[in-house]
């Protein structure tokens, strides 16, 4: 804001000659007889630039053009009366008649001052205001026909004083808020008394525009040009005190950063009496430690950039342990640092061997696995899922793996990751930030090829913070992870000399597109000679020095092993088998340290009094004494097991019920074998109208246990079938297979963990699909030992061999 009020005051305060003499501020009677002053028809027109002349106010005028001149001599030297009109645009030198607004006020020469420059400068006073009709004449200067304006007299006097009261108020606030304001000028604007008086002379030396001026002038009512004026006045009260605001606030600012100026300052003096800056010291020790490092151009740059960033900022800043965070784990990573691979094949073959008994297929695929890569030289190859129940060693696999190959071994766990940071870690700038668990997992192996397992990839969850699974995506792609991003790097770091191997209960929680760029190997269950055998290689002395044993202080038996294993663990791993061992040695060593006397070797007793009564019943054949029981072989997360289907008649009209907890696909699977049976009857010697006069009722055991999938329908078709011709069911059989409506047998999976099951339970014969003899001839030797196999394509066949001639004991009568 200019110094408006300061010229005001002026304008108020002048000399009305050679003495000192001042013009008083008007009073209202004063003001009525300036209103009253007759005006003549014709005035002399004098044009002013930049400004507009309110009636009763004084202002002072620069005269510069020749007409102004001339007119001021004239005017002065007679009456002394003229008019003052605004014209339109300043830059104009001799305006015409529509260069000037309409309105415009009468003036009055006060003085005429000879400046010491030469030029000309009057003080005049505004009277009334007037509209001009018409130029009479331009020269020697402007002559125009005027119309005088009265103000208006319809508001109430009462309305233009609370106006004027409200105006003086604001004024005062933007004399104390203004610091280019005098604070005389103060005293000025309180001595006015005349509203109409006061309205005008803040009009006239506020911060509005000639326009806006103008528009105020044109207005007849004094009320509504002070509402006008007050609204233009509220909006500088508001920019001023901004403008103070921010003045402050930049000044604290300031104030503070002179303080911490001097501060540092000292400080900085001091550390160098010490020895140097802490900061300094730090800085030099991460360019000495980048010095030693392998990374390429990009990298360096960065580091260098992020290092020069740090260099700049105050170490009291947060940001500053931000940056030192990062630049941490820049040269915490093994760039391009790797080991030597040991492509030994056969003393790999033999550490396999050594860790892990059984899992022939699994260790000659590794095995070859092993042997592309010596060959090919690099990492670009399928990536390994192993595949298989729990505790059949997956993730111990990877780590015989990683002693093959002498290289580091590392293991992440992706049970219940459902956040996609986890793997692409968090952008630097939040508080906290930290590299993803990819990166950080090779900054703990201090080497960029390590064997990497990703346990449970088939338990990654997703929500709304984004799907680890399509993060997994870039990681196991061998065309892409030579340039994977982590978001807190912010630069890529090649992945493709890792080699990932993943580990899954279940192929069907894996993402497909995941799944896709994998190699799945099978990995499953084992028999009972295959854990006696584990447990005497591996869990037994893991868990004798666990325990602080000796060998000669404890003895199991094989007999006692297989009782351990079929009495108190039911699994195709060895996880519960080791607990159960483990416990049996915590109680000898109980023994031991109480100084009391134990038996040696352990006997089943033994086991019995420190393990408990069995927890499992071994799964048994139950015999074909029963019509409509037949024995199905099913597959779990855990491994196989038997299951029995149970189907009993009742009199009534040919409805089905189906109970244990069974699926949608098994109770279709129940539906399709009951249909097949009614429109095949004949095959069997079966009356049609049977199906409409009996009840049918099929119960799978252990209801608590939800049961789902299609290979038990031949179980339940030959079930079904027993029951209505009450013919015995093959001893010792055990079945597996889809079937079609058109009878066809359809292959089933997990034929191995089935077997497994079926050899447990004392089963001699397995009926299974055509098709799946593939998958039979796949599995070593000695888990088909004492298995007899009958490969069938059509349930006819199925019925042909399963059910015999002979009826139960006590048949139901269907007459």
């Amino acid at each position: 804001m200019n110094s408006t009020f300061e010229i005001s005051l002026k304008n108020l305060v002048v000399p009305s000659d050679e003495e000192t003499e001042y013009i008083p501020l008007l009073s209202e009677e004063e003001e009525e007889d300036l209103k009253r002053m007759n005006i003549p028809d014709v005035l002399p027109i004098l044009p002013l630039r930049n400004t507009v002349l309110f009636p009763g106010v004084v202002i002072p005028i620069t005269v510069g053009r020749d007409k102004s001149l001339r007119l001021i001599q004239e005017v002065n030297r007679k009456n002394k009366i003229l008019g003052a009109i605004a014209q339109k645009d300043a830059s104009v030198e001799d305006p015409a008649y529509t260069d000037l607004y309409r309105i415009g006020t009468v003036a009055q020469i006060l003085k005429i001052l000879e400046m010491p420059d030469g030029s000309t400068s009057v003080i005049i006073q505004g009277r009334k205001r007037f509209e001009m009709e018409s130029f009479l004449t331009t020269k020697p200067y402007h002559v125009a026909r005027i119309i005088p304006l009265e103000e208006s007299v319809d508001e109430p006097a009462e309305e233009a004083k609370a106006v004027a009261a409200a105006l003086k108020e604001l004024a005062i606030k933007i004399i104390k808020l203004s610091s280019s304001i005098p604070n005389e000028a103060s005293f000025a604007v309180k001595n006015i008394e005349s509203p109409s008086f006061l309205i005008n002379f803040l009009a006239s030396n506020s911060e509005l525009n000639l326009k806006q001026k103008q528009e105020l002038l044109e207005i007849n009512s004094i009320a509504r040009r002070g509402m006008n004026l007050l609204g233009h006045l509220s909006e500088e009260v508001q920019m001023l005190e901004l403008k103070n605001d921010i003045q402050s606030k930049v000044k604290t600012d300031l104030d503070q950063q002179q303080r911490e100026f001097l501060l540092h300052q000292q400080m900085k003096t001091i550390q160098d009496e010490l020895g140097g800056s802490p900061q300094e010291q730090e800085i030099n020790e991460f360019r000495k430690r980048a010095s030693r490092k392998k990374w390429g151009k990009e990298i360096k740059d960065t580091f260098n950039k992020e290092l020069d960033k740090l260099q700049r900022l105050n170490p009291a800043s947060g940001e500053y342990s931000v940056q030192v965070n990062y630049i941490q784990t820049l040269l915490e990573l093994p760039w391009n640092e790797y080991t030597r691979d040991n492509f030994n094949l056969k003393r790999a073959g033999r550490i396999l061997e050594k860790d892990h008994f059984g899992l022939e297929k699994v260790k000659e695929r590794i095995l070859e696995h092993l042997a592309v890569l010596k060959l090919k030289g690099d990492m670009k190859s399928p990536i390994l899922c192993l595949v298989g129940p729990p505790g059949v060693g997956k993730t111990s696999l990877g780590k015989s793996i990683a002693d093959a190959l002498d290289r580091k071994y590392v293991r992440m766990s992706l049970g219940g990751l459902h956040d996609e940071a986890e793997i692409r870690g968090h952008r630097k700038t939040y508080i906290g930030a930290m590299p993803g668990r990819i990166i950080q997992n090779l900054k703990k192996a201090k080497y960029s090829n390590p064997v990497f397992v990703l346990d449970e990839i088939d338990k990654v969850g997703r929500d709304v913070h984004g799907d680890p699974a399509s993060a997994l995506l870039e990681v196991l792609d061998p065309e892409q992870n030579s340039n994977f991003h982590d978001n807190f790097l912010e630069v890529d770091y090649d992945l493709s000399r890792v080699m990932f191997i993943a580990t899954a209960n279940t192929t069907s929680g894996i993402h497909p597109a995941l799944l896709d760029r994998m190699e799945i190997i099978e990995v499953s269950g084992y028999i009972v000679e295959e854990k006696v055998e584990i447990a005497r290689r591996h869990l037994i002395p893991k868990q004798l020095a666990n325990h602080g044993l000796s060998k000669g202080q404890v003895s199991l038996s094989k007999k006692v092993l297989e009782n351990i294993i079929d009495s108190y663990t039911r699994e195709s791993g060895v996880r519960q088998l080791e607990k159960q061992i483990s416990k049996i040695f915590r109680s000898i060593a109980k023994y031991i340290a109480f100084e009391e006397p134990f038996p040696r070797p352990l006997t089943l007793g033994n086991v019995k009094q420190i393990l408990g009564p069995p927890r499992f019943l071994k799964e048994k054949y139950l015999g074909n004494n029963f019509a409509g029981v037949v024995t199905g072989l099913a597959w779990t997360a855990t491994g196989g097991e038997i299951l029995f289907v149970e189907t009993s008649l009742s009199k009534g009209e040919g409805k089905l019920t189906l109970t244990g907890n069974l699926g949608d696909v098994m109770k279709e699977s129940a539906v399709i074998a009951l249909e097949y049976l009614k429109s095949h009857s004949s095959t069997l010697d079966l009356d049609p109208s049977i199906f409409q006069k009996w009840n049918v009722h099929i119960h799978v055991p252990e209801g608590a246990i939800p049961k789902d999938g299609p290979s038990a329908g031949i179980t339940m078709l030959a079930s079904i079938a027993s029951a209505f011709t009450q013919r015995k069911v093959r001893n010792n059989l055990a079945m597996t297979g889809e079937i079609t409506l058109r009878g066809k047998i359809l292959p089933v999976g997990g034929i191995k963990e089935k077997i497994l099951a079926a050899k447990r339970a004392g089963i001699t014969q397995i009926a299974i699909s055509s098709e799946n003899l593939k998958d039979v001839e796949e599995i070593n030797a000695i888990y088909k030992k004492n298995l007899v196999f009958k490969y069938m394509d059509h349930a006819g066949e199925l019925l042909k061999f399963a059910l015999l001639k002979d009826k139960v004991e006590n048949p139901i009568s269907f007459s």
